[in-house]
């Protein structure tokens, strides 16, 4: 995974092909990347990056951002129940307990 200016890229190695290529993550635009080194690669991703925010400023379009912090999540009823109580034990909100559960966890 690399990271820069807040948008994640995910690359993968082609062996037969002997060149590394990547895909930026968790867009509806297709952001894509190649290069045959470490550095080539890291490069390349930085200039996809920075090409695809001058394109959107240049047609005067906001960059699509890779997470917005809401997430919609479907639980089965018994667990949004048990969720529920336990938040409300702990004089939390669902959101609240929910994100302390997941922070603690991912840690």
């Amino acid at each position: 995974m690399m990271i820069y200016k807040g948008y994640t890229g995910h690359v993968q190695y082609d062996h037969e092909a002997g060149i590394f290529h990547g895909k930026v993550l968790d867009l509806k635009d297709v952001i894509t990347f190649a290069g045959k080194s470490v550095e080539e690669i890291e490069r390349s991703f930085r200039d996809s990056i920075d090409d695809y925010l001058e394109f959107c400023e240049h047609r005067g379009e906001e960059p699509e951002k890779p997470f917005s912090g809401r997430l919609m999540l479907r639980l089965p009823p018994t667990l949004h129940r048990k969720v529920y109580i336990s938040a409300a034990q702990e004089g939390k909100s669902l959101n609240q307990w929910i994100c302390e559960i997941l922070e603690r966890d991912l840690s």
